[in-house]
């Protein structure tokens, strides 16, 4: 995966308008570099000379062994000026089933291709071949190189983290800076200790001691997961680009709605969806003449009571059924937008349980003046009622797991089958038959009210237990969530 973002960025800078521009500044760019690059390749050929002039009543082994911690401290300084923030455009890959890992190990890996890694080990491997290596063999040589490379490697992460720091909160990069002036102020201004004094402390036991080496490494390692592990958990741009607000301010202009937060929030722009497009439009107002479908049948008797089952579920559930048949399918041309967002999914499911929930008890109120035919139709309504809430809904978004349909709201309602396909048939079974599998029993052993508690008692339990269903279809959806994205983008 790490290749394929490489190609992928190669492939971007080949391809972009400004190829040219870019290649032109990026030759100028290495010539400066290139030159820069010859005088610490001089440098480091010629460290030992250099310091023998410099420390001339010091060996070279401790004047070098001095300089290596100053050197990292003039290194972090210079990354916190110049160096640059590796860039992936990751926003293309976070809705596709790429895994976070993989976004966030390249952009760490990437950090590792600078110039500001590559020039402690031009500067100090010669020193280390040519005085080190016959003073005190190999394992010194190679305890001395992991360390500087992972000193190296250290400055690289923590910079990087800082910057991405001070990029939401500039008193970092300020207070960052001054801690480290403070450090350099107490050796050179204020003469409180010696840099170099804690640096040969280190580097001149490790030339004895190369277990020390375990030191920087551990370093390095732990900074290199710290920037992993903020990177990871800051992915979304949103996240990265702006500063989190210490509360939930509701955008809702249905003040009601404002009151249940984010849930709320999403639930007023689905009913914007359905008041602005046709076709959901079309789905709620078909529920309203569904209000007179008890007129067609509560006035003929050959209908028995078992068939006000089927009335009520639909009287009182008609929107839960129809709009939701399609549910996700609405959402269809913005679904990768909903995956990357950082609505939790368990509150878009929860704004679908609140949506169905505000309809059907409208619905259930509509059915009221039913009570001319008796009580007994108002409480099998309201037994219904609590079923559409408890099982039918729940019902509905397990089937929209497995909807990869998406529906364009430009078009119209009439003669559109945009949508339509296996599920929504495989959805009508359990709708119909669910209820009638609990009842029936009962009432072919003439106990049609223990049929009717049966149904209640079930219902009220699937209500009750609605946050344990939000969970499974969490997690049921996020088995399926890039399976559903690649569906709706097939137009």
């Amino acid at each position: 995966m790490i290749s394929t973002f490489f190609s992928h960025e190669l492939k971007s800078f080949w391809r972009s308008k400004n190829t040219g521009k870019s290649i032109a500044i990026k030759a100028v760019m290495g010539i400066l570099i290139l030159f820069l690059l010859m005088y610490v390749v001089v440098l480091g050929v010629f460290l030992d000379l250099i310091l023998s002039k410099s420390f001339p009543k010091e060996n070279p082994t401790v004047a070098f062994c001095g300089i290596i911690l100053v050197y990292f401290l003039f290194d972090l300084l210079m990354r916190m000026q110049l160096q640059e923030l590796p860039t992936l455009k990751v926003q293309p890959y976070l809705h596709l089933a790429v895994k976070r890992n993989s976004v966030v190990g390249y952009l760490a890996l990437a950090a590792l291709f600078s110039f500001f890694n590559l020039w402690p080990i031009i500067i100090f491997t010669p020193f280390l071949f040519k005085v080190i290596l016959p003073a005190s063999g190999g394992i010194a040589v190679a305890a001395f190189f992991v360390s500087i490379v992972a000193l190296s490697v250290f400055n690289n992460y923590l910079s990087l983290y800082v910057k991405r720091k001070a990029n939401l909160n500039g008193w970092v990069f300020l207070i960052f800076g001054a801690a480290l002036t403070l450090i350099t102020c107490g050796d050179y201004v204020w003469h409180l200790y010696s840099l170099r004094s804690g640096s040969y402390y280190f580097f001149g036991n490790l030339i004895g001691k190369p277990y020390l080496v375990l030191l920087p490494l551990i370093l390095a390692i732990t900074m290199f997961y710290v920037n992993f592990y903020y990177l990871k958990g800051n992915l979304y741009l949103e996240e990265l680009s702006t500063t989190k607000a210490s509360a939930y301010k509701s955008s809702t202009e249905i003040p009601v709605l404002s009151r249940f937060g984010s849930v709320g929030d999403l639930v007023a722009n689905e009913i914007k969806l359905i008041l602005r497009n046709k076709r959901p439009r079309s789905a709620l107002l078909m529920g309203l003449f569904f209000m007179f479908y008890g007129l067609i049948f509560y006035t003929q008797k050959i209908y028995g009571e078992s068939f006000k089952i089927f009335i009520g579920m639909f009287m009182t559930g008609i929107f839960i059924i129809s709009y939701g048949q399609f549910m996700y399918s609405w959402q269809g041309s913005h679904f990768d937008g909903i995956l990357v967002s950082k609505t939790k999914f368990s509150d878009f499911l929860k704004a679908k349980y609140m949506l169905f929930t505000m309809v059907s008890t409208v619905a259930f109120i509509l059915t009221t003046p039913y009570v001319y035919f008796g009580w007994r139709v108002v409480m099998i309504h309201f037994i219904m009622y609590l079923w559409n809430l408890g099982i039918n809904t729940t019902i509905v978004l397990f089937f929209a797991n497995r909807n990869y349909k998406r529906i364009d709201l430009s078009k119209g309602a009439s003669f559109n089958w945009e949508g339509v396909g296996a599920t929504q048939l495989l959805l009508s079974f359990p709708l119909l038959f669910f209820p009638y599998l609990v009842f029936l029993p009962f009432k072919y052993l003439d106990m049609p009210n223990v049929g009717y508690a049966a149904l209640a008692v079930i219902a009220l339990i699937f209500i009750a237990t609605r946050n344990f269903w939000i969970k499974q279809l969490e997690a049921d959806f996020y088995t399926k969530r890039f399976k559903i994205a690649e569906g709706f983008r097939n137009k």
